[in-house]
């Protein structure tokens, strides 16, 4: 295997470092690429912590990472996978949240390295130029406009959550009440038929009673005729414009904070739904329930659409989706692993620095990657177990009352206010911490392009102006499209397709762009190879399955 891998190594080095003329060609032009280690002068260089305690006083931008992205991908995606494949993809939830940190720390250790922002080292990956710009950063620029649209999925199920928790007209009280009512009535049907012996005869209930498919067969002709309320775009509007100003005025430090513990007191929550789950004979997930899915296969297509489909769209954005692998460096550099490593230079003491420090943003990586990956099977397997068994499927403005129907067969009566006080704290963190990431990005993109002067007060100014602007224009998104899963999912097929961009952008960045004294172990080269093939492969299969699904005739 080592050996193979040395091979691969050689054949990479000869395909690609033709790119280093490139690079000398496309960097010596520096007014318009700003390097982010020139952005926060003077440099405080820092020595680097010597012990495992000491370094965990430092950790922070995983963890950042990692509560942002438990609102689209946890929450929404994962349990949407879970609910229509059942257990069978919980090997692909495992990858995708395993596969992608060797990525997340390779992307790190050269914008350490180089003092480059992130999306400038991107542009250095050798291939087609198109206005002087690379081919990653047009993919970025493609995936980036489905990211505002994943966000305006986000903020309509905050404004979904609101609306279900405090309506503000009475046709939203009376929209709310028959819901309610109809999404009990059906979990108690299927409770019901859990805890029927051996499935063979129907459940039993009282005879002046009506059984709740017949109940349930009445609430949903009442839904039909009733008229959708206003309220949930009142909230929309309400959420976009509020947390504009609160970008605008600068407390995202705060609301970010404070979105953290909500987080992980709502993921702490869904820990304790799972295990109690385990306790109730008629929800307990079984052994041969939970093999199935540690096996790899494909589900088949149930009534013409494959889960798997909505597997690779939820592989982009779970765990560390492509946006947050890309924005990741950016946390780190804000704090301040950039600025303790200092300007690359010839001395052994900046070498020492680096490597210390690079050190710590490893254990940063992995420490958030058991996080999320505990999270994100939680989520899975509550959404397979419950969800699944109920044949519900989170879908457009009923998405938060399915959602929410997880908890109901552990908490009961409380679910919906538990769900729903949990849902606004992962969605609205994501919603906030996705408009400052994505807003670094974007001017840098806007630098790069020259479209934006690459100084300090230049950065800043429009970082600011993105932040404010993001949540208004997902805001005018959430209520023109009004379908929050297809949103998110349709980022994450792009997200997913990007991928193999990542993929080989790393292999690039190990290779042809490394300072020869932080040249790494050879299992840590083999760990990377094998995440790149495994972005790379996911990516094109991905595009695969999209542009046969496109296409009048089968590819197959």
């Amino acid at each position: 295997m080592a050996a193979r891998t040395g091979s691969l190594s050689k054949l990479f080095k000869l395909i690609v470092c033709y790119s280093q003329v490139a690079i000398k060609t496309t960097t010596h032009n520096t007014s318009r690429r700003t390097l982010m280690a020139n952005t926060h002068a003077p440099l405080a260089t820092r020595e680097p912590p010597a012990t495992l305690l000491a370094s965990l006083a430092h950790l922070g931008p995983g963890i950042i990472l990692a509560s942002s992205i438990v609102g689209s991908g946890e929450l929404i995606a994962t349990t949407t996978v879970g609910a229509e494949a059942g257990f069978l993809l919980l090997w692909l939830i495992i990858v995708g949240c395993a596969i992608k940190v060797a990525a997340q720390i390779e992307i790190g250790r050269t914008t350490l390295t180089w003092g480059r922002t992130p999306l400038d080292a991107f542009d250095g990956v050798p291939g087609p130029r198109f206005a002087g710009l690379g081919w990653i950063y047009w993919s970025w620029a493609v995936m980036t406009l489905l990211i505002v649209v994943q966000q305006g999925g986000i903020l309509a199920g905050v404004a979904q959550t609101l609306a279900a928790g405090m309506p503000i007209t009475p046709a939203g009280r009376e929209w709310n009440q028959v819901h309610n009512e109809a999404a009990g009535t059906l979990i108690a049907e299927a409770t019901a038929r859990r805890t029927a012996h051996n499935a063979i005869a129907s459940p039993q209930f009282a005879a002046d009673t009506p059984s709740p498919s017949i109940r349930l067969a009445t609430l949903n002709a009442t839904i039909a005729s009733l008229k959708v309320p206003p309220d949930e775009t009142i909230w929309a509007v309400a959420v976009g414009v509020v947390t504009s100003l609160l970008l605008g005025m600068g407390h995202y430090r705060l609301i970010e904070r404070v979105s953290i513990v909500l987080v992980g007191t709502f993921t702490l929550v869904t820990l304790l739904a799972l295990l109690m789950l385990q306790l109730d004979p008629a929800w307990a997930i079984s052994s041969s329930e939970l093999a199935s899915g540690l096996v790899p296969s494909i589900p088949p297509a149930i009534g013409g659409r494959s889960p798997m489909m909505t597997a690779l769209a939820a592989f982009g954005i779970i765990g560390v989706g492509a946006s947050e692998l890309m924005i990741y460096p950016y946390w780190c550099l804000e704090k301040g692993y950039g600025e303790a490593v200092g300007p690359r230079d010839p001395s052994p003491a900046w070498a020492h620095r680096a490597r210390g420090w690079m050190r710590v943003m490893q254990l940063d990586a992995w420490t958030s990657m058991l996080v999320y990956t505990a999270v994100t099977i939680a989520f899975y397997l509550l959404g397979a177990a419950t969800l699944g068994r109920l044949g519900l499927r989170p879908a457009g403005g009923e998405m938060v009352r399915t959602l929410g129907a997880m908890y109901a067969p552990v908490f009961g009566q409380w679910a919906a206010g538990l769900f729903l006080v949990g849902a606004f704290a992962v969605l609205y963190s994501t919603l906030f911490v996705a408009a400052a990431g994505n807003a670094r990005m974007v001017t840098d993109g806007l630098i790069l392009a020259g479209r934006v002067a690459g100084d300090d007060a230049s950065r800043r100014r429009w970082t600011r102006r993105i932040s404010v602007a993001w949540p208004l224009v997902a805001m005018v998104l959430a209520i023109a499209i009004r379908e929050p899963v297809g949103m998110v999912l349709a980022s994450g097929v792009a997200q997913a397709i990007m991928l193999s961009a990542i993929g080989v952008a790393v292999l690039f960045f190990r290779y042809c762009q490394l300072d020869a004294r932080l040249i790494p172990s050879r299992a840590w080269d083999i760990l990377l190879w094998i995440s790149s093939a495994g972005l790379i492969v996911v990516g094109l299969w991905t595009l695969w399955e999209k542009l046969s699904s496109c296409l009048p005739f089968s590819l197959s």
